[in-house]
């Protein structure tokens, strides 16, 4: 873990994002896909809104998702994948000075046919985000089922990209602040676990 570590470190560094495509074990992510789908079918979920506090607004234009917020877990597999997102925090702090404080989560569902549109992972006027953490829970995820998130690699609004599929047990890392992306509809239900290792500023 400490070689995969680094590797992290230093290609976020060089290249400012990073894809793991078989970071978390499928028996795991059938342990956390099951308690957000128990979540989800006992409707604790909500829309996903845009902006922060009294400029949060819920607008279905722009991002159809809905998202349960998490808390810190005190055993199973959430506590552990968050023990190994306080590890990164912890190395990406020794190596790049990155400043990390704390990392904030949800789990996210997007229903058929729902979308994010192009996006930066900081509020307007904020930058407290630093790394966003995309891991994915939908087994058996085909192309087909589309749902990708489209990810601008040039650090323009627009311009190169690629189309990560949302595969189980894929992570994706990158800097909040630098990479546009959007999600596209999917034709199934697709969740993920998406959080930020943050600096102190700017509270949620």
């Amino acid at each position: 873990m400490t070689g995969l570590m680094e590797t992290i470190a230093e290609t976020l560094a060089e290249v400012g994002w990073v894809i793991l495509p078989d970071f978390m074990p499928l028996e795991q992510v059938r342990e956390l896909r099951a308690q957000a789908q128990a979540q989800w079918d006992a409707g604790q979920f909500h829309a996903a809104g845009i902006g922060r506090g009294q400029e949060l607004n819920v607008n279905e234009a722009v991002r159809s998702d809905q998202v349960q917020w998490l808390e810190q877990a005190e055993s199973g597999v959430l506590a552990d994948y968050q023990a190994q997102i306080e590890s990164l925090r912890g190395n990406l702090n020794r190596m790049l000075y990155l400043g990390l404080f704390e990392f904030e989560g949800h789990f996210a569902v997007y229903p058929p046919g729902a979308f994010y549109r192009r996006h930066l992972d900081n509020f307007r006027g904020t930058s407290a985000r630093i790394i966003t953490a995309i891991l994915y829970l939908n087994e058996d995820w085909q192309d087909a089922d589309c749902g990708q998130l489209r990810f601008y690699t040039d650090t323009t609004d627009g311009g190169d990209y690629v189309d990560i599929f949302p595969r189980a047990g894929q992570l994706v890392l990158f800097r909040s602040a630098k990479f546009w992306h959007e999600v596209l509809p999917a034709r199934r239900e697709r969740f993920s676990l998406t959080g930020w290792l943050r600096t102190r500023g700017d509270g949620i």
